[in-house]
């Protein structure tokens, strides 16, 4: 029967434990739902201003490539003016001996 007492009594004991661990636990769980967690944003704020800040000046710098681009597509030539001056000049100049030559005019 001793044997049966020491077995009911560890029992009970173990029994209160698991209670008393449960109970351990409920609190932990009621201050974890209560508790409120608030993050630091100053540091990622700073940050992204930052990139924001880089990001505008980047763009600004594409814009004004963008613009000096479309300008110089725009003013661009195919050929320089005294090179189309000069052909002009000899097509004209060959254009009256080829003139002469076949009307033979002398």
């Amino acid at each position: 029967m001793t044997k049966l007492e020491e077995l009911t009594a560890l029992l009970v004991n173990e029994i209160n434990d698991f209670k008393n661990g449960l109970e351990k636990l409920d609190k932990i769980n009621n201050q974890l739902k209560e508790t409120k967690i608030k993050m630091d944003l100053k540091e990622y704020k700073s940050i992204i201003e930052t990139h924001q800040q880089k990001m505008a000046s980047q763009k600004d710098f594409i814009e004004r490539f963008e613009n000096r681009f479309s300008n110089k597509i725009k003013n661009a030539k195919i050929y320089p003016t005294w090179a189309v001056v000069v052909f002009s000049v000899s097509i004209f100049l060959n254009a009256i001996s080829l003139f002469l030559i076949l009307y033979d005019i002398s």
